[in-house]
């Protein structure tokens, strides 16, 4: 993943606008990278960029099948 740098590290609401910018910013968005930086808010170009390689890299994992989904135990009590 990114590095341990505090700038690299992503918290829940950045996450949140990043996943919104890139439904808003799509391929043909001119200056794509650059809106999506804008809309998150403190990351440069670079680190959305790189944050969208590990996204598509993870998605990848899953896809194929890597990455087993978690067993949850009931406990009876569902709410």
């Amino acid at each position: 993943m990114a590095s341990n740098s505090i700038s690299s590290s992503w918290t829940p609401k950045q996450n949140k606008l990043f996943e919104r910018a890139l439904a808003v910013y799509d391929k043909e968005t001119p200056d794509r990278w650059q809106n999506i930086a804008r809309a998150v808010g403190g990351k440069s170009v670079e680190q959305v960029k790189r944050h969208y390689e590990i996204l598509v890299e993870d998605l990848k994992h899953i896809e194929s099948g890597n990455i087993p989904f978690p067993y949850y135990r009931s406990n009876g009590n569902n709410r």
